[in-house]
């Protein structure tokens, strides 16, 4: 079949999280006939999900890119991450797009995230198609939903154009959708939508040069790194030279923007820099495409070239990152380079320096921990990296964010420190100010003195209350970043898992006064050795446990949550004395109460300024700076 960009569809598909984006892909694979029969019913759901946490998380963490074919057009679908931590993987890839297909949740209806991706998309004045998804829902308020999408487009519409969409009505898990509630039995009427709402790629297909868009990067052990892209200008073909160009932005240039490039690392150049009218530099660096390939399905297949319009994958291109733009011609142009929103949250990764270091992991160095970091930046363009003392300062999007990519190195065989999430302040106007953001919670009404009260400790400001058509109360409240950490943990306590929330970035205001969060003192270990139950029978009076009997714990280990404000050291590797005496009471079984185990998140969430957390591919391990505990009250004495 030959094709022309007429015949090609590019299509996001954005939401906010759970809200069925993932689900409504995995339909429309199958339905297109993109796999055979038997890989129909062997194949799961949440295709698109492919790393381990994606499906243990039950989130989308990167976007993907997938293609299928419907009555004679190519549709290139881009499933992207409905968290608002992973939302510089929706910023990087809505530059593919066209049009986007925007799902909302029949009973929650627009949420923080909806409100993010929905903005992006009509600032790069993309095709809304709005489908209310999960109808089917017992405490569905379909009309209302509708209501607060009008409502929703009213406020983020930069042109009268965009407040006229269709709307469209399913059930993704049951690979149901139609014109109105009455749904049909499959999807037919979203693929007529996309090709008949979205708008074919406005791209010059005639130009003798051509124009790529570096928007992701993947790589395997036997091609190596693939550019994956859209194609603005002209046509690429295999074994082609062309230019690699980076744009610098201006000094002091307002937009926050980055190529996923460490920014102390120059650029290899071949010594023909240029100058931008905006004060820039073009940095172009030679390269030569080895193999071109364009998506079916889950998989790709190669192709000779590729025209203007469709999404590929290039191989051969090695120095290319997120960002960059892939040009021919004899004077190559670039492209406008992706803006991606501040990083407000850092945190410190560096080597493990506790007495247990090197027994569990592969990779222990600085010098290893450096190299995948920097190996990161390629494709996660919204971390940024600062070198601190014998480790880096890794700054992203929230705790989500930056605990995900610590658990990925982890499983990978990597032993590391991490330190306690720091908010990334910024100068505006000669006024130091902190991020803020929009949370939204919702409870049942019994817990609705718990959430007021946590939130009155943070210093939450109030927006707006109200009763859901389901019976709940939801909140919405302005919140600093700083005050949002380990608000998650607590708030699930309060609510006995029952607790929904979400929140999205709002700007950024001076900063009127730190928040320090609130904890017990820690049950501290002052010896090294190995846990007993005889010593943890008397240390749990003292607090909670962390620890079981029979681990291997040092001097300056944390292996509790004491009772008291002020931290205690404890002697947990104490055993009970051997003697010839029987009595009653010596000879009694040791009760020990079950140890709480803390999850990678709980455990950044615990910490305090003077407290680190060790990470190996086998153990979390809570300890404190200063082992010594001598020096610890000294240094706490004179700090």
């Amino acid at each position: 079949m030959t094709l022309n960009k007429d015949l090609i569809r590019n299509v996001a598909i954005i939401a906010h999280v759970d809200h069925g984006k993932t689900t409504l892909v995995d339909g429309l694979l199958k339905q297109s006939h993109t796999f055979r029969e038997n890989q129909a019913e062997m194949s799961q759901t949440l295709i698109m999900d492919s790393m381990d946490q994606e499906h243990e998380r039950g989130i989308t963490i990167t976007a993907k890119q997938t293609c299928v074919y419907y009555d004679g057009y190519k549709i290139n679908i881009i499933d992207t991450p409905g968290h608002a931590d992973f939302s510089g993987e929706v910023e990087r890839t809505l530059n593919m797009a066209d049009g986007v297909l925007l799902i909302v949740d029949a009973q929650e209806g627009p949420m923080p995230q909806t409100k993010f991706v929905l903005q992006k998309a009509l600032e790069l004045n993309l095709k809304p198609v709005v489908i209310i998804n999960k109808i089917d829902k017992p405490a569905a308020r379909i009309d209302e939903v509708l209501s607060e999408v009008e409502s929703l487009f009213l406020e983020l519409a930069t042109d009268e154009s965009q407040l006229f969409y269709p709307v469209y009505y399913a059930i993704a898990r049951e690979g149901r959708a139609g014109k109105t509630t009455d749904l049909d039995d499959d999807l037919h009427v979203i693929f007529e939508s996309i090709i008949n709402d979205i708008p074919a790629p406005n791209v010059d297909t005639d130009s003798e040069s051509a124009q790529l868009l570096v928007a992701a990067l993947a790589g395997d052990n036997y091609l190596g790194k693939y550019c994956i892209g859209k194609i603005f200008r002209g046509k690429l073909k295999k074994g082609q030279t062309v230019s690699i160009l980076r744009l610098d932005n201006a000094p002091n240039e307002g937009s926050f923007a980055t190529t996923g490039a460490n920014e102390s690392e120059e650029p290899r150049n071949d010594g023909r820099d240029e100058r931008c009218p905006n004060g820039g530099v073009v940095k172009k660096r030679p390269g030569k495409i080895d193999q071109i390939f364009s998506y079916r399905g889950l998989g790709k297949e190669e192709v000779n070239e590729a025209i203007a319009g469709d999404i590929v994958a290039l191989t051969g291109v090695t120095e290319a990152n997120i960002g960059d733009t892939i040009a021919t011609g004899d004077n190559p142009e670039p492209l406008p380079g992706i803006e991606l929103e501040a990083p407000t949250l850092s945190i410190y990764i560096g080597p493990n320096t506790s007495p247990l270091k090197g027994r569990e992991g592969e990779f222990t160095t600085s010098r290893q921990i450096a190299e995948r970091l920097e190996k990161e930046l390629e494709t996660n363009i919204a971390l940024k990296l600062q070198p601190d003392g014998l480790g880096y300062k890794v700054s992203g999007r929230g705790e989500l964010h930056l605990s995900v990519l610590i658990e990925t190195m982890r499983r990978e065989g990597y032993e590391l420190e991490a330190g306690r999430p720091e908010v990334v302040y910024r100068q505006i106007d000669g006024k130091k100010c902190e991020p803020m953001e929009d949370l939204t919670i919702e409870v049942a009404s019994e817990f609705v003195g718990a959430v007021s009260q946590e939130l009155g400790i943070r210093k939450a400001e109030l927006k707006t209350q109200e009763i859901t058509s389901s019976g709940s109360t939801r909140f919405v409240y302005e919140i600093s970043t700083a005050a949002l950490i380990g608000l998650r943990n607590n708030l699930l306590t309060a609510t006995k898992g029952t607790v929904i929330m979400s929140s999205i970035p709002s700007g950024y205001r001076p900063v009127e006064g730190h928040y320090r969060p609130e904890r017990n003192g820690a049950l501290v270990a002052f010896e090294d050795g190995v846990s007993t139950a005889y010593a943890l029978d008397a240390a749990q009076a003292r607090g909670i446990l962390f620890i079981p009997p029979q681990v291997p714990v040092y001097q300056g280990m944390i292996v509790g949550l004491s009772n008291k404000k002020e931290d205690i050291d404890i002697n947990i590797c104490r055993e009970k004395q051997l003697t010839n005496m029987r009595t009653h009471a010596s000879d009694g079984a040791i009760q020990l109460t079950p140890y709480t185990q803390l999850s990678l998140e709980q455990c950044l969430d615990f910490l305090l300024d003077d407290e680190l957390l060790e990470v190996t591919p086998k153990s979390l391990r809570l300890r404190k700076r200063q082992l010594d505990p001598i020096k610890r009250k000294r240094e706490n004495r004179n700090g």
